[in-house]
């Protein structure tokens, strides 16, 4: 534990309110809320490094299982015939949205940030974000990508709307730990362990061996077991 006593610096460097949520859950003491804001800081550290690890291997996947099978005259992410690129339209809140929309300005900015037409496939995949990833599983996508291609990369059965929770779960709490919130207030499905177990469970789906390398290094059980 810190043996340091934070004083009124504690509230200017992390706000009022974000220090008092510290405060709350320490029953006011000064001391254990900077070392359980340390904690935290170090448990989201090893969510996020799980969570890339998983990113890594899910978008690897699903350009192999899609490439596969994608017989385009370019690649299925800049082919302006790939089901992310041609209009894809869904009713939302009453009126007509062409959902693929963001797809196509994210896969311009990736091939922009990899390089531009010199680019090749491989670093425009590592410049997608793991939002752009996880919806190609989403309800949209699912006659259009996971039908015919995406659930290739999946063993046989798996459910989309399983792959689709489980993701979304993974990115929301990697998003919390990055942005440095407060990683032991969720419950549920997307609470740190449920998270951790989940990434688990999909990596051995995709690829046992690296499933078992991230279980054993893994540092968040026993971050976890270890709050101040």
């Amino acid at each position: 534990m810190s043996t340091v006593v934070p004083g009124p610096w504690g509230e200017a460097w992390l706000s009022q309110p974000r220090f008092d949520r510290y405060l709350a859950e320490c029953r006011s003491d000064r001391e254990l809320a900077l070392a359980t804001y340390e904690w935290n800081l170090r448990l989201g550290h090893a969510v996020l490094r799980d969570a890339a690890h998983f990113e890594v291997a899910l978008r690897n996947a699903y350009d192999s299982a899609i490439t596969a099978r994608w017989s385009g005259s370019a690649h299925w992410l800049t082919d302006a015939t790939s089901p992310v690129q041609t209009p894809l339209w869904r009713q939302s809140h009453g009126r007509q949205v062409d959902i693929n929309r963001r797809n196509r300005d994210e896969i311009a900015d990736a091939v922009t940030r990899a390089g531009g037409a010199n680019s090749t496939s491989g670093q425009v995949v590592a410049e997608l974000s793991f939002g752009f990833w996880r919806h190609l599983a989403d309800t949209g996508h699912e006659r259009a990508v996971w039908v015919p291609l995406l659930h290739h990369a999946w063993p046989s059965g798996t459910s989309r709307v399983q792959i689709d929770a489980a993701t979304r779960a993974i990115n929301s709490s990697r998003n919390r730990a990055a942005h440095c919130e407060p990683m032991f207030a969720i419950t549920g499905s997307r609470s740190v362990l449920s998270v951790y177990a989940t990434i688990i469970n999909l990596l051995t789906m995709l690829n046992p061996e690296l499933a078992s390398y991230v279980h054993q290094t893994s540092q968040v059980p026993a971050l976890w077991a270890n709050r101040p």
